[in-house]
């Protein structure tokens, strides 16, 4: 069958970083609401949430307004971390300290003398009488001894406290992560990361509690506890209505590999595991069935720390498993997106939907002034990296799958660190997270539910083609070796 069908085996891929994790959230109400069938969730970075979300069917999670993207909690998200907001305010303090005099002579001099001018219009004598005594009043307050004595002291008492507030900032951050993994020198505790992801995974971890933990106590579990018992839940469920099963990738800084937790049902989780000749998958691949099954909630948190920009996220793994108990650091990559494709095909999809909030390369003669925020520049570098990798990655997929569909904005004038929104310079206007679900659900209806899943029916009786329809990339023919030979060919004749 031609074009877009609900008999092959789905999986939707949610590939983005930061605050975009909002486009997925409006991409899978839209699916959700116009009963498209998953079979498989998949993603990284923000993706690999909104994934956990929706396999245990709890993506309506994702756009409420308590939820994960909307909640109170969704404007602190990478944040600035404790030490970076502390020196900050003390280097404020200390500029204000130095410039304080300088702006207080010139605000006063800025009435007086005017003041002055009129008083001698109105009574000669009354205006110069006044101005020498500002003048006065300024030479006793700068003599030797007074104000250029004080201030150099007043200075020297901030760089004190900015210090002893340091030390115990780096202090408190390494007793903190003592019993996770070394932070070596200890003044990589204040020269390190700028970012803080720990709000986006405390968020994370307080959703998926509220879904799983029915008659339980309220407290906050652990995360090993969390991922038992949300892979129990998952393992339980598959193959009833709303659950699905689930793939999440992160990359390991210290086995210099990427990581790759799967859910999977038989018969596919046995092919998905079966050892390969060209990867060590023991080393690669964390069955969240078996004794991975605890990792699967730091397998999300880490894949939701951007590179460089957060400190890396330390994963304890199983005893009894190919790295013996040691802990790692993980964190996401922009590039991972060729290998989650490349695991979703390995666990039997062969039909791929993709979604990204990276918006694909403007026209000539569109370029934007960018605004002077610091987080909005990282973030246009993480959503360049993310926006080619898809491309890339794209392109090949369609040798391994018999459809293909990509959903992605447009225009999206929020970085993946705008987590209060952003000011949009094309519409002239602000917009917010809020708006950002919006168009993702507006996105998916008018590129994939509309012209794919609504005129999938319309193609029934015509002869089989190759469709390539706007916004999305759709190959398909009856014969899957005449199908994937004719693929190659065009991929090498396009290039």
């Amino acid at each position: 069958m031609p074009g877009y069908s609900p008999e092959r085996r789905t999986a939707v891929v949610l590939s983005g970083t930061g605050i975009h994790g909002a486009y997925h959230a409006g991409v899978l109400r839209a699916l959700q609401e116009a009963g498209v069938k998953v079979d498989l969730l998949a993603g990284h970075g923000a993706g690999a949430a909104n994934a956990a979300l929706g396999a245990i069917d709890g993506q309506a999670r994702s756009w409420e307004a308590d939820g994960l993207w909307l909640g109170p909690a969704a404007a602190d998200f990478y944040g600035w971390t404790p030490p970076v907001r502390t020196l900050s305010r003390l280097v404020a303090l200390l500029a204000a300290l130095l410039l304080l005099p300088l702006l207080l002579v010139v605000a006063t001099a800025l009435i007086i003398y005017p003041l002055g001018f009129v008083l001698d219009t109105v009574g000669p004598g009354t205006g110069t009488a006044l101005v020498g005594a500002y003048q006065s009043v300024l030479q006793r307050a700068f003599a030797p001894g007074m104000v250029p004595a004080v201030v150099p002291r007043l200075g020297v008492i901030v760089i004190v406290a900015a210090a002893g507030a340091l030390l115990t900032v780096a202090m408190r951050a390494r007793w903190r992560a003592r019993p996770r993994t070394s932070l070596g020198a200890p003044w990589w505790s204040v020269l390190g990361a700028p970012l803080d992801a720990s709000g986006i995974h405390g968020t994370l971890t307080r959703v998926l509690w509220q879904l799983l933990r029915g008659s339980a106590p309220a407290g906050d579990p652990s995360p090993d506890a969390l991922g038992l018992r949300y892979a129990e839940v998952l393992g339980e469920s598959l193959g009833q209505p709303g659950f699905r099963e689930l793939i999440v990738a992160a990359t390991d800084l210290d086995g210099r590999r990427d990581l790759i937790g799967a859910l999977l049902r038989e018969p596919y989780a046995r092919d998905f595991l079966a050892a390969r000749a060209e990867r060590d998958r023991d080393a690669d691949i964390l069955d969240l069935s078996l004794q991975s099954r605890s990792h699967i909630v730091d397998l999300v948190a880490a894949s939701l720390t951007p590179p460089v920009l957060a400190e890396p996220h330390a994963i304890r793994f199983a005893a009894e498993g190919h790295w013996r108990g040691e802990t790692h650091r993980v964190c996401d990559r922009p590039g991972i997106i060729h290998r989650l494709l490349e695991e979703v095909a390995a666990a039997g999809v062969t039909q791929l939907i993709v979604v990204s909030a990276c918006s694909a390369s403007a026209d000539p003669h569109h370029l934007r002034v960018t605004p002077l925020n610091i987080r909005h520049r990282l973030g246009e570098f993480i959503a360049a990296a993310e926006a080619a990798a898809l491309r890339d990655a794209t392109e090949t997929a369609r040798l391994r799958f018999d459809a293909v569909y990509v959903i992605r904005p447009a225009h999206n004038a929020l970085g993946p660190f705008d987590c209060c929104g952003a000011y949009d310079r094309t519409s002239e206007r602000r917009v917010s997270v809020a708006e950002l679900i919006r168009q993702g659900h507006d996105d998916a209806s008018r590129q994939f539910i509309e012209p794919v899943v609504g005129a999938s029916g319309e193609r029934l009786a015509r002869p089989p083609a190759t469709d390539l329809l706007p916004g999305a990339t759709a190959v398909a023919t009856l014969d899957p070796v005449a199908r994937r030979r004719a693929q190659a060919e065009r991929l090498f004749s396009d290039e």
